[in-house]
């Protein structure tokens, strides 16, 4: 029983890279490449035109990026899964990638056998990831979300921040004082603090507000 034949195109605008990516796959039984580009638009038109399993594609090319080409491929629902192959591994890049659809994402020093197999785990429909950027999806992943104010919350903890007293906010911001301290009863819990001093703290140290120099009222 032979090994299905999966046929991939490859694009990179670096001529030597994506001479190298060829090379590496002459010698795989199991994989063809069927057509090269040098940019994201050809390499949205020959996915068009031949129709392949898995498209290989550098993140930064000119024109249409990596990116851009892989939503295009996407939109355009072809059955070719797309394959970033890149030296970048910042979280910006990563997400965009995947966010437009690309089902794996690789890096430039992966292995012929590793590249092999991510080929063909694309071409089955399953998600590929460097060691490295998967490292990166879970730290992310990992990270306690950004604390989120409302408008009123963060007037209130501005009026705080400013040396204000609960009755003072009231005036300010023309609500009771029995709504200042609701309001900072949730800020309190939002940002995990049990005082009013270390609710501003927090806050200037997570840019939810102005740094200031007056220190609030305890």
């Amino acid at each position: 029983m032979t090994a299905e034949v999966l046929r991939v195109v490859v694009a990179d605008d670096h001529t030597v890279m994506r001479a190298g990516v060829v090379a590496l796959m002459a010698a795989e039984p199991t994989v063809e490449i069927v057509g090269e580009a040098g940019d994201g638009g050809e390499a949205v038109a020959l996915v068009e035109r031949l129709d392949p399993d898995v498209a290989l594609l550098d993140l930064r090319m000119p024109g249409l990026d990596g990116v851009a080409a892989t939503t295009e491929i996407v939109a355009r629902g072809r059955r070719t899964r797309v394959l970033i192959l890149t030296t970048y591994d910042t979280d910006a890049d990563i997400e965009r990638a995947v966010e437009a659809g690309a089902i794996g994402y690789l890096l430039k020093d992966t292995t012929r056998e590793q590249l092999v197999a991510a080929i063909h785990a694309a071409a089955r429909g399953e998600t590929v990831l460097a060691p490295r950027v998967a490292a990166k999806l879970v730290s992310r992943m990992r990270r306690p979300a950004p604390v989120a104010l409302t408008a009123r919350e963060t007037q209130v903890l501005d009026a705080v921040a400013d040396g204000l007293s609960n009755a003072e906010i009231g005036k300010r911001l023309v609500i009771g004082e029995a709504t200042v301290k609701t309001h900072l009863l949730r800020i309190f819990a939002k940002l995990d603090v049990n005082d009013r001093t270390h609710a501003v703290v927090t806050a200037m140290s997570q840019g939810l507000i102005p740094h200031r120099t007056t220190n609030p009222r305890p």
